[in-house]
């Protein structure tokens, strides 16, 4: 088999692996740009494997006159830049020793050596500079049928990084058949390893669960880690059967990981997963959003018009009842919609608490008037 595409017979690729093969070294393209190839999905970086120790590589590309930087040197990986694109270029090697994320490792001439430490075996596939593809562990049956599977023994793979675990939910929402399920060896490893995922730093967490949940259709997986345990340790007290609803609700309004994340609930999921500032407080804006009684035009006006869509797609889902007629147009004219009355215009009658008084009142009529009540009469109002 055959693969191509821009990312490959990109000039600054080609000369990358033309730099090695030319001198007599495997030069191979790896993992995700070989995988997303086969399955029709964006490829945005190319990392290239190789039987050429890293001083070898470094050579070579100064050699070439390209720019080499040692960005991983002690795990055989040396970043060669061409074209003013960087491609990870890593030595074929085994693993010797693992502890968590880190390993240390034996470099190896051995292709297959290499597949057999990769964590699933989509992402152990290799393709040659012309597009063939090598496959030394049997990935390839595995990608054509969307099926995510641990490069040997589940539990191995899993105990070298327990962050894998993870991945291994996060890669089924993003590339599995959700009609065939998951496979069950991975996921008896995963529910008898879960506890471990409360070792993890919460920065790695956060990046696993955004790119989940970020997924076309997270919930058939989020929904196994929920039966299996795995989700309990992330976020006590969350339950995912709303998330499939929202899903279905979302129709041409994709994405929002932050709204599928509120719909999840559980006890302080913005420090469980280390959120960002603004992300807190978007966070914090969806989740009382849900609790309050604004229609979706109101959400548009005070929030703006992403998170009026987030909180009304999620109250939807979480009621699990249609979405109220004409909502997005409703949110879409709150968001642009400009309060007609300032504070001068009712000084010096008003001031300090009554002004204030005076113009939440005015206010709250020129909402329920669709936002169409003019200045005078609102004014008015305010005065009384």
């Amino acid at each position: 088999m055959k693969i191509s595409g821009d990312w490959l017979s990109d000039p600054a690729a080609q000369t990358v692996l033309g730099m090695l093969a030319s001198n007599g070294y495997q030069a191979l393209c790896v993992g995700g740009c070989v995988r997303n190839a086969l399955l029709g999905v964006a490829v945005t970086d190319v990392d290239i494997a190789t039987d050429a120790l890293p001083e070898t590589v470094t050579n070579l590309a100064e050699n070439a006159g390209l720019r080499a930087v040692p960005t991983g040197i002690a795990h055989g990986t040396v970043t060669v830049v061409a074209g003013g694109t960087g491609f990870e270029v890593t030595t074929f090697r085994h693993d010797v020793e693992t502890f968590g994320r880190h390993a240390r490792v034996a470099f190896s001439a051995d292709l297959k050596q290499d597949a057999e430490r990769r964590d699933f075996t989509m992402n152990a596939l290799y393709a040659q500079a012309d597009g063939q593809v090598i496959d030394p562990i049997g990935g390839l049956a595995d990608i054509k049928a969307r099926r995510v599977r641990f490069v040997g023994p589940p539990e191995d793979r899993i105990r070298e990084d327990y962050l894998r675990i993870l991945r291994f939910f996060r890669f089924h929402a993003q590339y599995g058949d959700p009609e065939q399920g998951l496979d069950a060896d991975a996921l008896d490893a995963c529910a008898r390893f879960s506890a471990m995922l409360e070792t993890l730093s919460r920065e790695r967490i956060g990046a696993e669960m955004r790119k989940l949940l970020g997924a076309p259709d997270p919930a058939p997986a989020v929904s196994a880690m929920q039966s299996s345990g795995v989700l309990s340790h992330l976020l006590p007290g969350a339950d995912a059967r709303a998330l499939s609803v929202l899903v279905h609700l979302e129709d041409d309004a994709p994405g929002g990981w932050l709204r599928r994340l509120a719909v999840l609930g559980g006890e302080n999921p913005t420090e469980g997963l280390r959120l960002s500032r603004a992300e807190t407080r978007d966070f914090g804006h969806i989740r009382e959003g849900l609790s309050s009684l604004a229609p979706p035009a109101e959400l548009g006006y005070r929030l703006n018009e992403a998170l009026a869509t987030d909180i009304t797609l999620a109250r939807a889902a979480l009621m699990e009842a249609p979405l109220p007629a004409n909502w997005k147009q409703d949110i879409a004219t709150g968001a642009s919609a400009r309060f007609p009355l300032r504070p001068a215009d009712l000084m010096p009658d008003l001031h300090g608490p009554a002004l204030g008084a005076a113009l939440k009142q005015a206010e709250a009529h020129w909402i329920a008037s669709g936002f169409l009540a003019d200045r005078q009469t609102l004014k008015a109002i305010a005065l009384g």
